[in-house]
This record gives C-alpha cells, structure tokens and sequence, in this order.
C-alpha cells in the first residue's frame, strides 16, 4: 500500500519527459517508445506514450505506460504502471491532465491530476478521502513538496523497509507536509511535519508491536551514499508499545521523544541523542548503537522519576509480569544510570528516595526504600540498600540495612546480615546476585539460617490453622538460575513436640505463573494429641513418625507425594503418653476412608466408649494424577489396617478403598475438621 505514495512523484517525471517532446508536435496521433528514462529519484524502463489529438480539436487523450518503475532510495518498485487522462491546454500555455491510474493488472483505480505548468507542476494523487498532492516548481528543480490528507501510514511500507527491514505497517493515517530534496549530486533528503493518528505496526516475529499510537513529530530523513541519517522529534498521546518483554502504555497527555540516528552501508544504526519526556513519572535521555538486525549493541541510559507511581501501569508492567508481579504498587522518586556495551551490562546505579514497594497480593510490603545501589562488570563500586520496615505475609519486620558491593559483574553483600522476622531471625550469608547477560539468565546464591522463627504466628498470618512451634536450620547453599531455587542442606521444625526435617528443597518459577515446590519431609515424635486439637479432629494420644518424599506443590497445591505415617510406641513410652483414640476420632477416620469399618468382639456396644487404647496406627497415601494409593499397617484381607487396637473392648479399623480421588479426600479432612461427620460405627 505505501507503494502508491511515490507514484506522483514517478507518474510526473514521466509526464515531463513525454509532454515536453509532445506538445509542441501536436500531431492527430503521435506515439514513443523510451527505452529508459533515468531521474535523481527513479529510473523508468519500457515507456510508451501515445497522444491522440483530432484536427482543430480542444483537447486530446494522452495514454502513458511504464514496464517497469523503480526508485531505490525510497524503496519502491512497480510493474506495468498505466495512466489515461483527457489532455487540456490552458490559456497560459500550460498542460493539465486528470485520469485514472492503475498498477498491474488487478490494481486498485486512483485518481491522478497533473497541472504542467510553465512555473510550477502540481500533481494529485487521491483514493476515497485519502489526498497527495506534489507541487515542483521550475525555479526549483531538485525540490518537491508534499501535502498529505487523511494518507493510510501503510503507504510508507516500503520507506519503513528502508530503515527497518521486519517492519510492518497495519493501520492509522498520516497529515502533514514533507520537502524532498533530490539533487542529482547529492543526498536525498525528506523533512516536514507529520502527524499521524490510531496507528498499528509489529514486527514479521511479533516481539515490536505498536497499537493505537497518535502524535505528531518533525521528520528530517536524509539517504546519501555512504550515510543514511534521521531526526524525529515530537510529541507521542496515548497508544501502547511492545519491545520483547517490556510493554508501554502511553498516558493521554503528551510524551515528548526526539531521536537522532545515523546508519552507514549494512551496519546497525547509530542513535547519538534519545530524548523521552513523560512530566514527573519518566524523564529519560540516553545514545545507542544497534545490531544490523537490531538488537541492542551498546547504550547509555539516564532516567529520572519524581512520581512512581504510574510507572507500573505505563512502563513496568510487562516485566513486573514475569515475576508475578503485575499489581505491584509503587511510589516514592529515584534517579538511575545504566551502560551497555557489546551487548552486556557494564554498569549501573541508582539513587532509592523513599520508595514504597507494595505488594498487591498483600504477601509483602517494603517500607521507606532508599540508598544508592551500584553494579559494575568491572572495578569495585560500594553501595547499600536500606529500608524503615515493611511486612511479609502479615507479619510485621524491622528496619535493616544491607551493604552491597560489585564487581566483575557480580552483585554481593560485604558482610553476613542478621534481620529480625517472625519473631527469631534471618541471617544472610555470602549472597551473590549475576544479573542476565547473554543467553545466561538471573544467577543467586546465598547462605541462609533461620533461627526461632514463630510457627503459630506465621500460620495466623496465612489463615493455616493454629500450629505451634519453631522454625529453625542452616541452608549452606541456594543457588538461583533457570527460574529454579535449589537449596543445600535442610531445615528443622519444632512441631507438636516433635520435628520435622525438610531436605530436597527446590522450588522453580517462584516469581512467575504457577510457582512449583518440591522437597523431602521427614516426621519424628510429632505428639498427637497437640495435633489432632488444632485440627479439632477427636483427640489421639501417641507419638507420630513418617516421611512424606517427593512431595510436589505446584501454585501451593499437592500434586504428588509418597506419604508413610505411623505412630512410635516406644517413643509414646518414653515419653509416658497413653495411645488412646477417642470414639469422634474413629468416626473421622472412618468415614475419611469411606468404606473403612471399625469392628470388636463388642461390636455392639463401641458406640458407649469414649475412647480407646490402641497398639499401632498407620496410613500411607502415594498421589499421582489426582488419585491417592491408599495404605495401612498391613493387609487385612481385601483391605488394610488402618487403627490396631489394643485392650477391651479391642478396636480395628481397616480400609478397603485403596484408590481415592484426592479433591474428596481433602473435602472429608475439612469435614472431619469442622464436626461436619456424622457417626459411622458398626
């Protein structure tokens, strides 16, 4: 479509060649045939004319047709270009010609006007509401001028191709004025005013995009021989943008952006000056070098925000994104600086001024953000990043401070950082941050050891319900890299009297779509009756031991595991517990395994029993694909033990659904929690 733009300008050169040799014949008929006719702008192969003008006639009719079309500098080309018009002569001793313009066998009709005059040649080229009008005069021959109305932006497709070969123009319009200069001895030149409206373009591999873009810019592009150069400098309103992972989505009000490049022969643009102006929220200057293919080779950027708080919805999301992020809350102000050379981040720094981060999920909160931050790829720069307070999950944390510095492209803590949280603390030792370079992605490492954290106050704060307890152990190693955090070594939870050991910790995408955790848990001595009452479950007294290996939550939700449980009689010794198993906790139990029985030798008197002793409980639950293989003690005929009982009157319960649909199961724990069961006892 940005084809037909330059047809004027081609279709008037002709016109000139043509009517100044026939015009002065003026024969009844008279036809030639040009084999090539060469201009500044383009070159024309294969023209033929003919001018038919009847004896003492007013006017004639003049046909032109061109093989071939083609202007290399703007990038257009065409095939068999044909034109018929009624030809007038005015009292000046001007020409004027105005017909139908078609391209290729199957082109759209346009309608062009010539005006050939003796001081000036006018030209318009019009399709629907859509107008071109090119003025030359004779004083000026190397300048054209340009008036533009209402033109589809995809008429420039193949002035874009020029400087951006996956470019691809969609929809919107253009208004404006443009010069082109086009000495035969020198560059070619085209500069005005363009003000272009609801525009659309991407990329041939969708990562640039542009939607709904209107604004209005002074162009001035220059194509010479050995240097191409641009300025664009204008104002942007409203529209959105797309460059791989960062998305814009531009205010209504105007955003200011001037852009200065240069490009030589086959090799990337050079961008000397950048210029965006968005009021308080973004004030960005920065110089650029691309990649032949446009990727980014080296940059300086300079920013400044004295307001944050719009740059998530206009700037950030896109990227926030990736994280999980997407609702972040942001204010405060900060300037920053940043180099790219070779592809790689060579430095950066940032100067924090009380910047509040707030989570949008309500999982954390930073209060009060501030200091400057620095990173280099090469010598050591300090820095430091310090906070008033904040909250993670509900829970209040204290002020800190954490001393950074860089190196070699490495991001580190100068020494080992205690922080208060959940009533204990955190200590961080020897964290290392490699932030992407190349095709290598995010990199951390860090040692971690918790110690004292509050159980019962961080189960509040998630709305688990009310365990006790402390929260304990040393991870030597976590390593960052792929969207996965592996950590070394374990951690230790003091649980109900008893701990829990967790080892193969790992957990992948933490900060994106549907996070998956895995790890190995290991149960021991874990008292019962304190577990069974914060689940409000009947009450049984013993000591608990099991595993729970390859466990996998993903989006904090079981997938899969191979759970073991059974109770530690010596332990229950030990530590003088009684195993006793109350007559709600049987029906729980019963009726969590659906078709579970309970049976005595006083079969019809168990329901007159407040509890009973028991020698042995054991279930087993291996998850996969939505279905928990059910297990006990032993087998039991068809089924499995799940309660061994002990003493009169003597108690068993057994299993005999070894194939359980997980999302029940869990609807009859949550049952079974809330007194919702009703008696099962036979």
């Amino acid at each position: 479509m940005l084809a037909r733009m330059t047809r004027p300008m081609v279709t008037l050169l002709l016109c000139l060649t043509c009517l100044s040799a026939a015009a002065p014949a003026m024969a009844r008929t008279l036809q030639a045939r040009i084999a090539r006719v060469s201009t500044a702008v383009a070159t024309l192969q294969d023209v033929q004319v003919r001018l038919d003008w009847p004896a003492q006639a007013t006017q004639g009719e003049l046909s032109l047709r061109a093989g071939r079309v083609e202007a290399p500098d703007l990038g257009y080309r065409f095939r068999d270009l044909r034109w018929h018009c009624p030809l007038h002569r005015d009292a000046a001793g001007g020409w004027r010609c105005d017909g139908v313009l078609r391209s290729g066998a199957n082109g759209a009709p346009w309608r062009l006007a010539v005006d050939l005059g003796a001081a000036s040649t006018d030209v318009t080229l019009a399709s629907g509401d859509a107008t071109l009008t090119l003025q030359r005069l004779a004083a000026t021959p190397d300048d054209t001028t340009l008036e533009l109305a209402r033109v589809p932006l995809a008429w420039m497709q193949a002035l874009l191709a020029q400087t951006w070969a996956d470019g691809q123009l969609q929809t919107g319009s253009v208004d404006g004025r443009l010069r082109v200069h086009a000495p035969a001895e020198a560059a070619l030149q085209v500069a005005g005013t363009l003000a272009v409206a609801d525009a659309a373009f991407d990329s041939a591999d969708a990562s640039i995009a542009g939607q709904g873009l209107g604004g209005r810019f002074a162009v001035d592009w220059r194509q010479g021989a050995r240097q191409s150069t641009l300025l664009l400098d204008g104002d942007l309103r409203g529209g959105e943008l797309l460059a791989g992972d960062a998305y814009i989505a531009l205010p209504a009000t105007p955003v200011g952006l001037r852009i200065e490049g240069r490009q030589a022969g086959a090799a990337g643009w050079q961008l000397p000056a950048i210029a965006w102006r968005d009021g308080e929220v973004l004030v960005a200057d920065a110089s650029a070098v691309l990649t032949p293919d446009a990727g980014l080779h080296a940059l300086d950027l300079r920013l400044r925000s004295r307001d944050l708080a719009p740059l998530r919805e206009r700037y950030l999301s896109g990227w926030l994104g990736l994280f999980g992020l997407a609702d972040l809350q942001l204010r405060g102000a900060l300037e920053a600086q940043l180099r790219v050379a070779d592809g790689d981040l060579q430095s950066a720094s940032a100067e924090l001024h009380d910047i509040d981060l707030i989570d949008g999920r309500d999982r954390f909160r930073f209060d009060g953000l501030a200091g400057p931050l620095r990173f280099s790829a090469g010598a050591p720069v300090a820095g430091a990043l310090r906070w008033r307070g904040g909250q993670l999950y509900g829970l209040d944390f204290a002020a800190a401070t954490l001393p950074l510095d860089s190196s070699d492209g490495e991001l580190r803590l100068r020494e080992a950082v205690t922080l208060p949280a959940f009533g204990g603390s955190l200590r961080f030792d020897d964290l290392v941050l490699r932030p992407p370079a190349g095709d290598a992605g995010l990199r951390l490492r860090f040692g971690l050891a918790l110690d004292g954290l509050d159980i019962g106050a961080l189960a509040q704060s998630l709305g688990w319900p009310a365990f006790q307890g402390e929260l304990s152990g040393r991870i030597p190693n976590a390593r960052y890299a792929d969207e996965r955090l592996q950590f070394d070594g374990g951690l230790t939870v003091q649980l109900f009297g008893g701990q829990v050991q967790v080892t193969q910790l790992s957990l992948e995408r933490p900060f994106g779509v549907a996070p998956s955790l895995s790890a190995d848990l290991a149960l021991d001595d874990i008292d019962l009756m304190a577990l069974t009452g914060v689940f409000d479950f009947g009450s049984i007294g013993g000591k608990l031991d099991g595993r729970i290996a390859d466990l996998r939550l993903v989006d904090w939700t079981a997938t899969a595991f191979d759970a073991q449980l059974h109770t530690d009689a010596a332990a229950a010794r030990r530590a003088g517990v009684r195993q006793r198993i109350s007559q709600r906790a049987v029906q729980n139990i019963s009726s969590v395994g659906d078709s579970s029985f309970v049976s005595s030798l006083q079969g019809q008197l168990i329901g007159l029993f407040d509890d009973f002793g028991y020698r042995r409980i054991g279930i087993a639950c291996r998850l996969a694909n939505e279905v928990c293989e059910m297990g006990g003690l032993h087998s039991a005929g068809a089924g499995f033990t799940i309660v061994e009982g002990a003493g009169l009157p003597r108690l068993t319960v057994v299993g005999f659904n070894r194939q359980v649909d997980w999302p029940t199961l869990l609807e009859r724990l949550a049952a079974a929690g809330k007194g919702d069961v009703k008696p099962v006892v036979q």
